[in-house]
């Protein structure tokens, strides 16, 4: 039931490959060098005004911040734990050893 089940060896498809194409390398005459291309790009360039880069230096400082805050938030609550639970571990010490007398 569970177990898949595969056509018989004889009636798979066989994969179709393409032809290939022979390509000739083209000569170049010799003491000519193909000259140089730069690559031609879609995007706009970014235009960095006084204003932007403002906003951006103050964003970062924000997002600094505030991962900061939240970094020492939770390593004083990991600090508030730690410390109840050794207040709970002398406590009940205490208990069982006053408990044995």
């Amino acid at each position: 039931m569970f177990k898949p089940k595969y056509p018989p060896m004889d009636t798979a498809p066989v994969p179709v490959t393409p032809p290939s194409t022979v390509h000739s390398p083209v000569p170049l005459r010799r003491g000519a060098a193909p000259a140089p291309t730069e690559a031609v790009s879609n995007r706009p360039a970014v235009q960095l005004t006084p204003g932007s880069t403002l906003t951006l230096v103050m964003g970062g400082a924000a997002a600094v911040l505030v991962v900061g805050a939240v970094l020492v938030s939770m390593l004083l609550a990991v600090a508030i734990t730690a410390a109840s639970v050794a207040v709970c571990a002398v406590t009940v010490r205490s208990i069982l050893k006053s408990d044995r007398r």
